[in-house]
C-alpha cells in the first residue's frame, strides 16, 4: 500500500508512548499498532482530527504517499 503511516515518527519525536497516545486519542493500543503498521484500511476523520489535536501536527506529518516501487525496495 503506497500511503505509509508515520505515528511513529511523531511519537518519538514528542517522546510519548503508545499508551499514553492511545489513552489521549481515544483508542485501543492494539488499533493505534494496527495504525503504526499499515494495516488498516481506513481512518476515520474524527480519529485523525483527534490524533492531530494530540500530537499537534498535520495529516501530512501523519500520512505519507510512497509510490508503490518505493515499499517494495524498502521490504
Amino acid at each position: 500500500m503506497p500511503i505509509v503511516v508515520r505515528i511513529d515518527v511523531e511519537l518519538a519525536r514528542r517522546k510519548m508512548s503508545v499508551g499514553e497516545f492511545a489513552e489521549r486519542v481515544g483508542l485501543t493500543p492494539a488499533n493505534v499498532a494496527v495504525l503504526k503498521n499499515g494495516r488498516a484500511k481506513a481512518v476515520r476523520f474524527a480519529t485523525l482530527e483527534a490524533m492531530c489535536r494530540v500530537l499537534e501536527c498535520q495529516p501530512g506529518d501523519l500520512l505519507e504517499w510512497v509510490p508503490d516501487e518505493a515499499v517494495a525496495a524498502n521490504r
